[in-house]
């Protein structure tokens, strides 16, 4: 396709907004233009690619097979084009770095250590999203990842920085004073594991154990897991940096312990990093090796 032959700016924005609106009424006033405008413009596109690109669902509107293909290609093309233009413009460098993690590294390992990071950058502006999906790295989007695994993600940067070991614990009141020393044990007792996750499946199998009935697993989001851990609620296996001073009190029983299963990675788009993401990073990586 010729640039003589491509859809107008205006017609793609106009639906890129529709897209992620869901709605003409929310498109228009991002846009600040009329419905009908925004309408007009998204039938001309179709006109254009020759490609019906919206249905109607009753009163919503939604998007075919075609035009949510379009959409997720608009979707990165035009962040990086946001991108470039603040880079030229120094809008970025106000922009806040977005960060994304489990929910359980944010709440035991990064929310306790934030203060420090604000005292020594005061003029950075951060944007935590903790969750337990894997969220996409784009221009102008979500900056970096601080995922677990091994450190595979294909097209991604992925530097290791925190290789804990890994633990299962307990409460002193589920124990209730056994000597837990066969893994066995723990078929039949109650687990809590975060939301998204496999990993108590993983470590049975790691232990080469084959319960005989369903495991007994709640599954929640993982800043709540060590308040239920405490209240005796079940076991979860967890990195050992996240509770040793838990367990120096006594509040808490390692059970098992295991390394080299996988490790807190920085995971970065292969492009140049903002000179604030580049600070965050390294602040990591210290906060890390103090761990």
């Amino acid at each position: 396709m010729t640039w003589s032959d491509f859809p107008s700016l205006n017609s793609l924005r106009a639906f890129a907004t529709l897209a992620e609106t869901g709605s003409y009424s929310r498109a228009a006033a991002a846009l600040n233009i009329s419905h009908a405008a925004v309408s007009q413009q998204v039938k001309a596109l179709e006109a254009r690619l020759g490609v019906t690109l919206v249905v109607r669902d009753g009163r919503r509107v939604k998007l075919s097979s075609q035009g949510a293909e379009l959409a997720r290609h608009l979707t990165a093309g035009l962040a990086a084009i946001r991108q470039g233009v603040e880079a030229l413009t120094g809008a970025d460098t106000a922009r806040p770095i977005q960060v994304t993690t489990s929910p359980a590294f944010a709440n035991c390992w990064l929310m306790p250590r934030l203060t420090d990071f604000q005292r020594h950058h005061p003029d950075v502006t951060l944007m935590l999203n903790p969750t337990a999906e894997v969220l996409e790295l784009t221009p102008g989007g979500i900056d970096l990842a601080v995922r677990f695994g091994l450190g595979r993600w294909p097209g991604m940067d992925a530097t290791p920085f925190l290789l804990p070991d890994m633990i299962v614990i307990a409460s002193r009141k589920l124990i209730a004073g056994r000597d837990v020393r066969d893994p066995m044990m723990l078929v039949e007792m109650p687990w809590l594991q975060e939301l998204g996750t496999n990993e108590v499946a993983e470590w049975m199998e790691r232990r080469g154990i084959t319960p005989k009935r369903p495991l007994r697993i709640t599954y929640m989001p993982g800043h709540l897991i060590m308040e239920a851990v405490a209240r005796g609620d079940g076991l979860t296996q967890t990195a050992r940096c996240f509770v040793e001073a838990q367990i120096e009190t006594g509040q808490l029983v390692e059970l098992f312990s295991e390394r080299d299963t996988g490790g807190y990675y920085i995971v970065t788009r292969p492009d140049p990093q903002r000179a604030s993401v580049r600070a965050f990073i390294r602040w990591l990586k210290r906060q890390a090796q103090l761990s």
